[in-house]
């Protein structure tokens, strides 16, 4: 695809809101939150900010400046400095990567969009009782259903393109979402015992500080901010030359860990006050949002009303990231297989169907098949996010070292004079020095933690 013929966003504003929504995620919403609940509250959350000013921060920066500079998806980027096998690697693993997390994320998206259903038809009560979540997801038909009408939603957007689709709905949703966060942590913090939580999140303890509180932050940290997935470097490609990338990569950042905060503050406090803090609620995990939070939502007063309003905002924070994922896998299509654009959202929508039913099925009809002792979705989540995209962000890294040099990324940025480069120096020494060490421990925490060596 020529690059003057590319898609673009209109304006800095289309980019910011559009990449903000691609890091605003369940990975904000869900994860964060229990993962901080888990590491130490206050102290997890100020290693978190830490790290993503500092390593976040250059990472974002090395995959727009590939996008801007070759106008083109994560293969055609990687191999416009050189065809060599590493390149063709690098390109393909970031490539890959959202097209195997977009069909098990879109089935976590059916969940909230059920959920959604029985909120707004009044099954509140259903929703808290400990059979309902197993029940439903323990039904093929069910699951299926609601992967369906994600899958749909997101496919929708893809089709109307980058600047009537992305950016639109990026546009009218990120504002939305920042005021439903608002509402429902300002609500969660005046219940009654809920000061407790406010203070275990943002206060650090430095006693609660240990090694896994850095890993963990680090891997939310990835997960978070949609590094090493071909998001960036897709949405890089799109951003026109006089936009000030470094503005609009701190800007990205800080409404993403805003976001990410403001989950803390809704469900945290509400933990305390439903709980007192009991460590076994607080720690629950994965399961926090769809089993303990109705359980919290029906013991509060207007219950019905925020659990609507709080799965609203999780479908909204769903539905942006798998835009964001899809769209990756559909420019690739377009650049690789030089199709078009409704074409290409064809072929993606038929690869999501095939693999989310898989992972549909993976709780029920397959339930017994298991993957190195893990279940389906399981594995393909610990296979992207803790192996995959380790091991993709390695790859960039050497390319911005070995192959672009950091000089061609610092005259990306500072394109036209549009920016000072205000961080230069952080940017150097973090990708020099600093990046593929944490990549590196990242990538063998997480798999010691498969084996059961460690205790993520």
């Amino acid at each position: 695809m020529d690059h003057k013929n590319r898609s673009t966003f209109s304006n800095k504003m289309g980019y910011i809101l559009s990449a903000a929504g691609a890091s605003v995620g369940l990975g904000n919403i869900w994860r964060f939150p229990y993962l901080a609940a888990r590491y130490g509250g206050g102290i997890f959350l100020l290693v978190y900010v830490v790290l993503a000013l500092t390593f976040g921060y250059t990472m974002i920066i090395s995959e727009t400046a590939l996008g801007r500079m070759t106008g083109k998806s994560p293969v055609g980027a990687f191999e416009r400095f050189g065809k060599t096998a590493g390149n063709r690697f690098g390109g393909w693993i970031n490539a890959i990567i959202p097209m195997l997390i977009v069909p098990y994320y879109s089935v976590i998206g059916g969940w909230v969009c059920k959920y959604l259903f029985e909120y707004l038809i009044g099954n509140e009560a259903a929703l808290a009782e400990d059979a309902f979540f197993g029940a439903f997801i323990g039904s093929a038909g069910q699951q299926v259903l609601w992967f369906c009408v994600f899958a749909f939603l997101t496919l929708i957007v893809i089709f109307r393109g980058v600047e009537n689709g992305i950016e639109r709905v990026s546009r009218f949703v990120m504002p939305v979402l920042v005021v439903l966060a608002v509402i429902i942590a300002v609500y969660s913090m005046s219940r009654p015992g809920a000061l407790a939580g406010v203070k275990y999140f943002l206060v650090p303890d430095f006693a609660n500080f240990s090694w896994m509180t850095v890993v963990a932050a680090l891997g939310q940290m990835f997960y978070s901010l949609s590094i090493a997935m071909g998001i960036l470097v897709t949405f890089g490609s799109y951003m026109k030359k006089d936009v000030d990338m470094e503005a609009s990569t701190i800007q990205v950042e800080i409404f993403d860990t805003m976001i990410a905060i403001f989950s803390g503050l809704m469900i945290i406090p509400a933990v305390f006050a439903f709980s007192g803090g009991a460590p076994d609620v607080l720690q629950s995990g994965p399961s926090l949002m769809f089993v303990t939070m109705p359980k919290i939502f029906l013991s509060m007063g207007f219950g019905r009303v925020i659990g609507i309003l709080f799965f609203v905002l999780v479908l909204f924070a769903a539905v942006t990231s798998a835009i964001a994922l899809t769209e990756s896998c559909v420019s690739t299509f377009e650049d690789e297989l030089h199709i078009n654009r409704q074409k290409g959202t064809i072929i993606m929508g038929l690869e999501m169907l095939a693999l989310g039913i898989l992972n549909c099925l993976g709780f029920n009809v397959l339930g017994s098949v298991t993957i190195a002792g893990m279940g389906i979705l399981d594995f393909f989540d610990f296979t992207t996010n803790s192996v995959m995209m380790p091991v993709s962000a390695i790859t960039i890294c050497l390319l911005v070292l070995r192959r672009i040099t950091v000089a061609k990324i610092e005259e990306e940025v500072t394109f036209g004079g549009s920016s000072q480069f205000k961080l230069r120096g952080v940017y150097r020494f973090v990708v020099k020095y600093v990046a593929i060490a944490f990549l590196l421990v990242i990538l063998i925490s997480s798999i010691l933690n498969v084996l059961g060596v460690i205790h993520i």
